[in-house]
């Protein structure tokens, strides 16, 4: 299973998104010095979930990385988050 369909599983799961985009960025990182060249090291992801109604951004970010925990310790490298409740405006 690939680190994007994880990742996708496990947001799903722990945050009920209604919007979840996952971008693989790792190509635009190819040959950078700390990159591991696996294919599957940078990812941005946008989501929006009810579940950060009232919640700061940091703890948006919070609950994102505690529900990817496992595939954090592994080969991603880099991640960019985007977090937005219903109604907010989606940059």
């Amino acid at each position: 299973m690939s680190a994007e369909t994880r990742l996708r599983e496990k947001l799903m799961v722990a945050l009920e998104p209604t919007r979840l985009d996952i971008i693989n960025e790792s190509e635009l990182h190819a040959g950078h010095r700390s990159s591991p060249n696996t294919g599957e090291s940078h990812f941005r992801i946008l989501i929006v979930s009810p579940m950060f109604t009232g919640v700061s951004r940091v703890g948006r970010h919070r609950m994102v990385t505690d529900a990817i925990a496992d595939e954090l310790k592994g080969s991603i490298h880099a991640l960019a988050l985007s977090t937005y409740a219903p109604g907010e405006a989606v940059g």
